[in-house]
């Protein structure tokens, strides 16, 4: 498994977060590092998402689970399990605020391979963290 993750700290509850962090409209127009989004973020929903990393490129993604206001996981593949990436956004209430972390790992037997063609997300990762985090200390 090959993966890449944020992690930040939010001065904001997950009640607070959760209405940003499923805005298709505001994560495509606040800083996100996300280009465009086509679609309604729901659970089941598909959606396709192009990314300021690659805006020439669009990604259709599944939203395989949304549970208000703690995680929402996002996935698509291959057929037949060959390779699958899975981008996970977890809230967890903590003392100080929120932790949220986000994280994206490719898994299937042809990871290996098509990691090597996926540019490092780390930065891009930690834009849309600081942007969420941005928005709801707001």
């Amino acid at each position: 498994m090959r993966f890449y993750e944020a992690t930040r700290m939010i001065a904001a509850r997950p009640d607070q977060i959760w209405p940003i962090l499923i805005d298709a409209a505001k994560l495509q127009d606040g800083g996100f590092g996300i280009a465009k989004i086509d679609g309604q973020i729901a659970e089941g929903a598909k959606i396709k998402v192009w990314s300021e990393v690659d805006p020439s490129r669009a990604f259709t993604i599944r939203v395989t689970k949304l549970e208000a206001p703690h995680e929402m996981i996002w996935s698509s593949g291959m057929p037949l399990g060959l390779f699958r990436g899975t981008r996970r956004f977890r809230l967890t209430p903590t003392d100080a605020g929120t932790e949220f972390h986000l994280r994206e790992e490719y898994t299937g037997p042809m990871a290996g391979m098509i990691f090597r063609h996926i540019p490092d997300l780390t930065a891009s990762m930690e834009i849309f963290a600081a942007a969420l985090a941005r928005e709801a200390e707001a």
